[in-house]
C-alpha cells in the first residue's frame, strides 16, 4: 500500500533581503555577517515570541510556518519595524531591508518537516512584490487577520503571480515607521538606475519560424518606441537590447548591466492557426517578477495582430511601471517631483472616484511646489479638474474647467507634443460647447501616442455632444479592445449606453448601461440613463427599480441638475435630452 502525502494548513511567512545581489556584490564578508547578526537578535526571538518554526533558508530567504496568521503577521510586523530603527545607524548602501509575503494555505510535509506545494509558492511570490521593507498577504491570510491587529492594510489589488494558476489578491500592512527610523538620502549611489529605466529583451520565437521571428523582433522594436512615449521613462536603444538577443536571462545581471530598474522579457509561439505571446515585467534589483500577459489569438494578419499586442502591453506596462515606481517613492524620506507625480497618477489610475481623484490631486500640487516646471504635474492637476467638471463631482465644475483649460495651455505652451495634455484639452472642450474642436485634439493626441485609449472614449463622448452618437460605439469597441480589462471599463460603457440613448437605439442603449451596471453598479448615472431607456421600451417596472437604484447612489439628482450638465448647444442633442427628461418625469425624477 502507497503511503499518502501528509498535508495540512498553515500560514507560511516569506522573506528575502532587497537588493541582496548588490549588498553582497559591494561587501560579501560585511552583508554576511550583518545578515546572521540579523538572525540571531530580531528575526530568531520575534519567530520564538510569536510561536514560529523556521523550516528553510538559503542565501538571503527565509521560510517560516505558524500555525496562525495573526502570529505570522505579527512577527513581521515586529521584524520590519525592529529593522527600520536598527537601519538608522547604517548607511544606505549597507543597510538590510527586508520584503515579506504570508500565505494561508495547505502545503505538503516532508519527512524532515520541509514544506512544499502552492501554500508556500505563493508565500514566496507575495514577497517578491511586497515593497522594500514592507509585509504583502493573500486575501486568505488577510481574512484572518483584518480585524485581530491595529495596523491598517491597503488593498493592491489582484496581481497574477509567476507559475500560480490563479490571480491572488494582495493587501498590505501599512506598518507607519516613526519618522526617526525613516532611511536617509545621504550617500546614495551615484550609480542607482534612473526611475522608469527599462530594457525590453528580443522576444524569444519558440518554434524557429522565420515569418514568426519577424513578427517576435517586431514587437520588441515597437514596444521600444512605445514604452518611450512614457512620461519620464528611460529605454534602452534597441542596438543595445539586441546584443542579449539568444543568450540565458539573468534579470538581476542584465539590470546591474544596463543600470536598469526593470527587465521586459517575452516569447513568441505559433500553433496551427493561433499565435501565444507570454510577456513578463521583472524588477532588476530583485530579479522579481511585477508583472506577467498572455495574448492567444488566431493568427489573420501579423501585422494588425503586432499593433493590438504592442499597444495593449504597453498600456498595461505604462500602469504597471507608474504603480512600481509609486511604491518605491512611498519609501523616500524626501521625494523629489517626479516621485510625488508617480504617486499622484498611481492614485489616479485606482479608479475616478471623488477620493482617489482628490489625493491625486494633493500629490500633483505638491509635485508642482517643489518643482513649478514639472509639466507632468501640470497636466496632472489639469486632468483632476476635467474629471471633476466632467463627472459632476464638483459644484464649481465651471470654474474647475476652467482651471484646467488653463493649465492645459501652460503645458502645451511649454511641451506642443504632449499627447495627454492634447487629450485632457480635448475633454475640456467637449463639456463647454465646443464638441468639434475637442475631436480634433484628441485625434492629434492619437497622432502622438497610439496607446490612448481614453481619446478613443474621448472621442466617442465628443460625438455625442455633436449630435452623432450613432458613431460612438465604434470608438468604445476600439478602447475595449485595446484595453479590456481597464480599471473604468464601466465608462467606456457608460460612454456606448449613451451614444445609443442619444442616437434613439434603446435595446443597444439598456444593453451597454446594464454592462457599466455589472462592472460598477456604484456609478448612480447609468442607473438614471438605463431607467430613461427602459422607460422609451415600454419596460415600465425595470424602469422603476433602476431609478431607485441610481436615487441609492445619488438622491440629490434632480431634472435640473441633468439640465445643468448639458455640454453642447447642438439641437440634436437638446432634443434627445428632452426625451430623457420626460422620461424621468414620468418615474418621478423631482425638478429639483
Amino acid at each position: 500500500m502507497v503511503e499518502r502525502q501528509r498535508r495540512k494548513l498553515t500560514a507560511i511567512l516569506a522573506a528575502d533581503v532587497a537588493g541582496y545581489s548588490r549588498l553582497v556584490g559591494a561587501d560579501e564578508e560585511g552583508t554576511l555577517r550583518r545578515l546572521r547578526a540579523v538572525r540571531t537578535e530580531v528575526i530568531e526571538p520575534e519567530m520564538t515570541t510569536n510561536h514560529g518554526r523556521l523550516f528553510h533558508t538559503a542565501g538571503d530567504s527565509i521560510l517560516m510556518e505558524f500555525a496562525s496568521v495573526v502570529d505570522a503577521a505579527r512577527c513581521a510586523v515586529a521584524v520590519q519595524r525592529a529593522m527600520a530603527a536598527r537601519n538608522v545607524s547604517h548607511a544606505p548602501a549597507k543597510r538590510i531591508d527586508f520584503r515579506i509575503g504570508i500565505h494561508l494555505g495547505d502545503v505538503m510535509v516532508e519527512a524532515d518537516g520541509n514544506l512544499l506545494g502552492d501554500g508556500v509558492n505563493i508565500a514566496a511570490r507575495l514577497e517578491g512584490i511586497a515593497d522594500r521593507g514592507g509585509l504583502a498577504l493573500s486575501h486568505a491570510a488577510y481574512d484572518q487577520v483584518r480585524d485581530k491587529m491595529r495596523e491598517k492594510f491597503a488593498d493592491r489589488g489582484e496581481h497574477t503571480l509567476k507559475n500560480i494558476a490563479r490571480p491572488v489578491q494582495v493587501y498590505a500592512i501599512e506598518l507607519g515607521h516613526p519618522a526617526s527610523a525613516q532611511p536617509s538620502t545621504e550617500n546614495v549611489a551615484a550609480t542607482e538606475p534612473p526611475r522608469l529605466s527599462i530594457v525590453v529583451l528580443p522576444f524569444a520565437n519558440i518554434g524557429g519560424d522565420p515569418e514568426q521571428e519577424y513578427f517576435a523582433d517586431g514587437v520588441t522594436e515597437s514596444l521600444n518606441t512605445d514604452l518611450s512615449r512614457i512620461a519620464g521613462s528611460f529605454v534602452i536603444a534597441r542596438n543595445t537590447a539586441f546584443t542579449y538577443k539568444g543568450k540565458h536571462i539573468d534579470v538581476k545581471r542584465i539590470g546591474r548591466e544596463l543600470n536598469v530598474r526593470y527587465v521586459l522579457e517575452g516569447s513568441v509561439q505559433r500553433g496551427g492557426n493561433r499565435m501565444r505571446v507570454n510577456v513578463q515585467l521583472g524588477d532588476a534589483e530583485s530579479g522579481k517578477q511585477l508583472w506577467a500577459e498572455r495574448f492567444d489569438k488566431p493568427v489573420a494578419d501579423l501585422f494588425d495582430m503586432q499593433d493590438e499586442i504592442v499597444t495593449r502591453l504597453a498600456g498595461a506596462l505604462n500602469t504597471q511601471l507608474i504603480a512600481a515606481e509609486a511604491r518605491r517613492a512611498e519609501h523616500s524620506p524626501r521625494p523629489d517631483s517626479m516621485d510625488l507625480y508617480f504617486q499622484g497618477m498611481a492614485c489616479a489610475n485606482k479608479g475616478l472616484t471623488p477620493e482617489y481623484m482628490t489625493k491625486a490631486r494633493d500629490f500633483f500640487e505638491r509635485a508642482l511646489a517643489l518643482d513649478p516646471g514639472n509639466i507632468e504635474g501640470l497636466v496632472g492637476v489639469a486632468m483632476v479638474d476635467t474629471m471633476f467638471g466632467g463627472s459632476f463631482f464638483t459644484p464649481d465644475r465651471a470654474a474647475r474647467l476652467a482651471a484646467a483649460e488653463k493649465a492645459l495651455n501652460q503645458a502645451l505652451s511649454l511641451a506642443p507634443e504632449h499627447a495627454r495634455a492634447h487629450m485632457y484639452s480635448g475633454m475640456v472642450k467637449m463639456w463647454t460647447n465646443r464638441a468639434g474642436e475637442g475631436i480634433t485634439e484628441c485625434e492629434r493626441a492619437l497622432q502622438l501616442d497610439r496607446n490612448l485609449v481614453n481619446a478613443h472614449v474621448s472621442i466617442g463622448l465628443g460625438k455625442i455632444f455633436d449630435g452623432r452618437g450613432g458613431e460612438t460605439e465604434k470608438h468604445i469597441l476600439e478602447a475595449l479592445r485595446l484595453s479590456p480589462r481597464d480599471t473604468v471599463a464601466y465608462l467606456f460603457a457608460f460612454v456606448a449606453g449613451n451614444g445609443m440613448i442619444y442616437s434613439g437605439r434603446y435595446e443597444d442603449a439598456a444593453r451597454w448601461l446594464s454592462r457599466a451596471i455589472e462592472t460598477n453598479r456604484n456609478f448612480p448615472l447609468a442607473h438614471f440613463y438605463l431607467a430613461a431607456a427602459s422607460v422609451e421600451l415600454g419596460k415600465l417596472e425595470e424602469a422603476k427599480a433602476a431609478v431607485a437604484a441610481g436615487f441609492e447612489f445619488d438622491p440629490r439628482f434632480t431634472i435640473r441638475h441633468f439640465r445643468a450638465g448639458a455640454a453642447s448647444s447642438n439641437p440634436d442633442y437638446l432634443a434627445q435630452r428632452e426625451h430623457l427628461i420626460d422620461a424621468f418625469r414620468k418615474l418621478g425624477v423631482p425638478e429639483g
